[in-house]
């Protein structure tokens, strides 16, 4: 029988930990623009947008979809303007938080 022995780990290797991020003004932008696209696209969904009523049976699994792409419309056209109280919270709770 071998005898096996087990290392001991070096001192020199440390757990990885990365350095903290703070995302600057574009990324807070694109979060708050895709959170407003989240919401818009539950909202068209809650109306309707997508079910059978409103897109013929044949489609209806694809409703979904056509929410999303709806919501995604009206953010390329300014949204509701969600994203912009979004972004200035995001950017507050940054400041406030020290990142």
């Amino acid at each position: 029988m071998h005898s096996v022995s087990l290392a001991q780990p070096s001192t020199s290797i440390r757990p990885f930990t990365p350095d903290p991020v703070t995302p600057g003004p574009a990324s807070l932008r694109r979060s708050a623009e895709a959170l407003e696209t989240a919401f818009l696209a539950e909202m068209l969904k809650s109306a309707g947008f997508g079910t059978e009523a409103s897109t013929g049976e044949a489609e209806q699994p694809f409703g979904s979809f056509m929410a999303d792409a709806y919501a995604e419309a009206l953010m390329a056209r300014g949204g509701m303007g969600l994203a912009s109280h979004i972004e200035r919270s995001l950017a507050m709770r940054q400041t406030e938080y020290g990142q």
